[in-house]
């Protein structure tokens, strides 16, 4: 069986946990060393404790370059000044989990070219790529309620709401994370300015062919750990049937989107990679509701299929997850 030797960067904080608790469990994975040079010397289950009799691996503070492919979970900059500061080894492929990389103009870096790892959108490339700019958590919630209406240019005009639980402002304490704050309280913040709007225009331009899908989001912090739940409105004149039928072919052949004829909610999707879509029309407006698990199709799940892709497995593979529903 071909195995797939991984390192991991920034492997103390949510999404450096949640990508260990995958790759243990995937059979083509193994992992020669996790990074954390706040950590170094500690157990990896110290830190992260639902790994308790997982795994007997310590946080090292240097880095091993017999590896094929490097995990960047660092946070927003700091991507790109680890790169400037450690070289690493020609050949080896490296998956990003921060924003450093996810724009056309932000791209490069020396001769490494990063791809947009959405692979609903770029599966062929993804799969060519040496270098993956992993998609921000609500930006993947709201592509995938939207790409197959860009694939027809049917974009104008979107409006956009989404709620997001404690677990995506990472790890690191504020005002708003704390329980005292986030208990039976929800709260509106970056409203019209979320850093991820740059990333889905320009996925939504690439299939449309211009800049005219406007997307105006209200990103909402909620009183719940993990999960995105999205609603996008917009103009169409489709009826249901056909949209129905719009939004099936165009996630037949990518296996964890599914497009939902009932009503869908943030439990069934929460510790899967799954997104689900499901869609309402009222008039010449329809609703696309989306709902992921921000930790992993919103990060790490999505890192994890990229690597599959990357290495010629099977896409789900590691990656078949029950959701925790009850």
């Amino acid at each position: 069986m071909q195995k797939v030797n991984i390192g991991i960067v920034g492997g103390a904080g949510y999404t450096g946990g949640e990508l260990l608790r995958v790759l243990l469990h995937h059979p083509n994975a193994h992992i020669a060393f996790v990074h954390s040079t706040s950590n170094a010397g500690e157990s990896v289950s110290k830190v992260h404790a639902d790994l308790v009799g997982d795994t007997n691996l310590k946080f090292a503070s240097a880095l091993d370059q017999n590896i094929d492919v490097l995990f960047l979970c660092v946070g927003h900059g700091d991507a790109k000044k680890f790169l400037a500061t450690n070289e690493i080894k020609v050949g080896i492929k490296i998956i990003d989990l921060s924003q450093d990389f996810r724009l056309n103009a932000t791209a490069s870096m020396g001769d490494k070219q990063f791809v947009y790892g959405l692979p609903e959108l770029q599966k062929a490339a993804i799969q060519k790529a040496n270098y993956i700019a992993n998609p921000g958590c609500f930006a993947t919630a709201i592509q995938l309620g939207l790409l197959p209406l860009a694939a027809k240019g049917l974009l104008k005009e979107v409006y956009t709401t989404g709620i997001t639980g404690a677990t995506g402002a990472g790890q690191g304490l504020s005002t708003t994370s704390h329980f005292s704050w986030r208990a039976n309280n929800i709260q509106a913040y970056k409203t019209l300015q979320h850093q991820h709007l740059n990333e889905i225009g320009e996925s939504l331009a690439s299939l449309q062919g211009n800049q005219n899908a406007e997307v105006n989001f209200i990103p909402w912090r909620g009183d719940f750990t993990r999960g995105i739940f999205v609603t996008s409105v917009v103009s169409c004149d489709l009826s249901i049937d056909q949209l129905y039928a719009l939004y099936n072919a165009y996630y037949e052949a990518h296996p964890f989107t599914h497009v939902s004829s009932n009503n869908i909610d943030l439990k069934q999707v929460v510790n899967t990679n799954k997104c689900l879509v499901h869609i309402e029309k009222q008039g010449n407006k329809i609703a696309i509701h989306s709902v992921i698990d921000n930790l992993l199709k919103g990060a790490v799940g999505q890192a994890v299929q990229n690597m599959n892709l990357i290495f010629g497995l099977e896409e789900s593979t590691g990656l078949q997850l029950k959701a925790n529903y009850f």
